[in-house]
């Protein structure tokens, strides 16, 4: 089953960082208000970067690699997406 790791730009600016098997459920949580703590109080949310993993596991990895990643380095993956 495929998993997805996903950056999220809060209303405030800042970036979420997170990992899901289901990327449109996940994201309609988040924009309700039902996500992680953190997104709820920095509504709106969108959502600006994802990749498919093949499974949990390479998604954790993954989610964790972009977790350690400066705010800056996080942007140009963002940009260089576009």
């Amino acid at each position: 089953m495929s998993s997805y790791v996903y950056v999220l730009r809060c209303g405030d600016g800042s970036l979420y960082t997170g990992w899901t098997n289901d990327l449109k459920q996940r994201l309609a949580a988040h924009q309700s208000g039902k996500g992680a703590k953190y997104t709820r109080g920095r509504l709106p949310i969108e959502m600006v970067y994802f990749e498919e993993m093949p499974d949990k596991s390479a998604a954790l990895k993954r989610e964790n690699e972009l977790k350690k990643l400066k705010k800056t380095e996080k942007e140009l993956l963002i940009k260089n997406l576009k």
